[in-house]
């Protein structure tokens, strides 16, 4: 697993602290958690999502890769 480092006013770091705490749960986790909530994914758990609708909805690849890239731009289109 990598290792990162960020930097955080006071206070943002405090937050996260106090809810990681609250949750029973490291920041590590919470960032993790944060991340898959905004559809940020390794390239191979994308190609496996992707491998999976196409499998379910009997899909070509043009017609799948079309579907992934429109769920994309709604995640980003968000506010």
């Amino acid at each position: 697993m990598s290792r990162l480092t960020i930097t955080l006013s006071e206070e943002r770091y405090r937050a996260l602290k106090e809810a990681s705490a609250q949750r029973n749960k490291t920041i590590g986790q919470l960032i993790d958690e944060s991340l898959d909530f905004y559809g940020i994914k390794s390239r191979k758990d994308a190609i496996d999502l992707v491998r999976r609708a196409r499998a379910r909805a009997k899909l070509t690849d043009t017609q799948a890769l079309a579907v992934a890239q429109e769920g994309i731009k709604a995640v980003r289109r968000k506010p």
